[in-house]
């Protein structure tokens, strides 16, 4: 679904998706981090923001904006790795990635965007608005793009989720030779965000992504489910 205005905090970004296109009970909706960032405030003006040494230090030695910096520090728990001018931190929702998810694209210069202060809760308003104005039950995914270990590249993740169960967990079920799965669970969500992305790229206006005729559970979930707790990270 193409959005061809910039999303501001008065914009209904529902409004926005019922009249674009039909929806259908059953669909997924997936949904681009940053139209919900710009739509609840999280848009920061660099200029309002005052450096720490903390950050002034880190900016020195990364070539980062230690405005950015400053935001990074904020919005996490702790800081994972520094290393050839990345920071992969921990944030405040528990999500691990590069630079806290601040970003400077896709706003105008001088500007970032922080991610959602609460993704679960975004995707479970947008899921009650959309059945409000549809009577449409539909599932809510908020995606954002993530970098993984040992992998080129970056892909979609789910950050926030309504209606979708997020693992599809195969342990204690037969393969087709008779052998139970011990192990085997699925990041349908982030999967399916990652489909998603395919369709709404970076440069095409196309926040919002449709998934139709996919048979998914609907167990009451937060995205928490997805992230592997620390004692369990062979990483940390």
């Amino acid at each position: 679904m193409y959005i061809n205005k910039e999303i501001e905090p008065a914009d209904d970004v529902v409004e926005l998706i019922v009249n674009s296109v039909d929806i259908l009970d059953g669909d997924i909706l997936v949904i681009a981090q940053k139209i919900i960032s710009k739509q609840e405030g999280q848009t920061v003006d660099l200029s309002s923001i005052t450096p720490s040494l903390l950050a002034e230090g880190i900016s020195s030695q990364y070539q980062k904006d230690p405005r950015v910096v400053e935001l990074i520090l904020r919005e996490s728990k702790k800081i994972v790795r520094m290393r050839n001018g990345i920071i992969i931190v921990e944030t405040n929702h528990g999500f691990v990635c590069a630079n806290a998810g601040i970003d400077e694209s896709n706003v105008p210069n001088g500007y970032a965007t922080l991610l959602p202060k609460n993704p679960d809760a975004s995707a479970k308003s947008i899921q009650k608005k959309v059945f409000d104005k549809t009577k449409k039950s539909v599932a809510v995914i908020i995606a954002d793009t993530f970098g993984r270990p040992f992998r080129m590249g970056q892909t979609n993740s789910a950050i926030g989720i309504s209606g979708i169960t997020p693992i599809l967990d195969y342990t204690g079920t037969l393969d087709s030779f008779n052998n139970v799965l011990r192990v085997t669970a699925i990041a349908v969500a982030d999967e399916i965000c990652g489909a998603a992305e395919l369709v709404m790229k970076k440069t095409t206006k196309c926040p919002v992504t449709i998934i139709r005729g996919y048979d998914f559970s609907n167990n009451s979930c937060s995205v928490d489910t997805l992230i592997r707790p620390e004692h369990n990270d062979l990483f940390r």
